[in-house]
């Protein structure tokens, strides 16, 4: 299995202190509601939010976008780090037989407190060389939207 070298980041500011960020990663409900994209929607199979522990997302999206079917992307793989209130990390691998999406995907969610609450930074390394840079911004900006929204909510 090729390893790419490929590496897409986003941020965003978020109205809401780290440990309000972080409690958004820490159940299947909530990364269930924020972390789809626009367009898409998300149900983890299996959800162990610790260091080592397993999931297993499936995305549903709209328009035929996906990476395991025409309309879904499936995902597993493991959590390496949760760092209250500072870091999030895992490894994901997309189930498809397009050997384009192969491989281990590390991502990332950096949190650094600011005067107005927490700065986001997620880190998608190693990423397959199918996902078009552009595309996986998109997504991840998106993404980091509906966090936003949904700890300013909450919080």
């Amino acid at each position: 299995m090729a390893t790419s070298e490929r590496t897409h980041k986003a941020f965003r500011d978020i109205h809401a202190t780290p440990a309000a960020v972080y409690r958004a990663f820490l159940t299947r409900e909530a990364m269930s509601s924020w972390l789809p994209p626009a367009g898409a929607k998300g149900v983890f199979d299996a959800f162990e939010p610790h260091a080592g522990g397993r999931f297993r997302l499936t995305l549903t999206f709209d328009a035929a976008q996906g990476k395991s079917t025409e309309h879904s992307d499936v995902v597993h793989g493991w959590f390496t780090e949760f760092v209250p209130d500072r870091r999030i990390a895992m490894v994901v691998e997309f189930d498809s037989t397009d050997a384009a999406f192969a491989g281990r995907m590390t991502m990332t969610w950096e949190l650094q407190a600011t005067s107005t609450g927490t700065r986001v930074t997620t880190i998608a390394g190693h990423v397959p060389v199918g996902i078009s840079q552009g595309d996986h911004e998109i997504g991840m900006q998106s993404s980091l939207a509906n966090l936003a929204a949904f700890v300013e909510r909450t919080n």
